[in-house]
């Protein structure tokens, strides 16, 4: 029963998530990283201690796992200039050299672990294809592209 009043706040795991944390984060790209870093890379599921503390296992679960499609949604509904202004600002506060992050991305392709298991092919492919360009365009920024020796 919601109340709608001015002190009324929405007790979901949803939205604990989105104002406690993802609020937090300026850029959407920083959000789908951040999503895809709280899934377990053996079991697939997501985990967030405090979460899963306050609304249980499977509430927290369910939350991060629909917080990360609509992220991965959010950035898909972007065109490529949005892409670029969006990731600019995820990358602007990061004070690693920018050149290694292109670098790294281009060797490990750590990127395609931000992509939500309930991505159709066709959103995974556009995915790729966006973020591959958007690096390209960084590695001229940046000159993030020299070819690595132990290749």
């Amino acid at each position: 029963m919601k109340s709608g009043g001015p002190d009324y706040i929405e007790r979901t795991a949803s939205a604990d998530l989105w104002r406690k944390t993802l609020q937090q984060i300026p850029s959407v790209f920083g959000r789908l990283v951040y999503l895809a870093s709280l899934r377990n890379s053996v079991t697939g599921k997501y985990e967030h201690h405090g979460l899963a503390l306050v609304f249980g296992d499977d509430e927290a679960r369910k939350a991060l796992r629909k917080s990360h499609a609509k992220a991965f949604a959010e950035w898909l509904a972007f065109n490529l200039e949005q892409q670029k202004a969006d990731l600019d600002l995820y990358l602007s506060p990061v004070a690693a050299d920018k050149q290694s992050i292109v670098r790294n991305w281009l060797n490990i392709k750590t990127y395609k672990t931000f992509v939500p298991s309930s991505a159709t092919t066709v959103e995974k492919r556009l995915y790729t294809a966006d973020i591959e360009a958007l690096i390209a365009l960084l590695k001229n920024e940046y000159g993030g592209g020299a070819p690595d020796r132990e290749a």
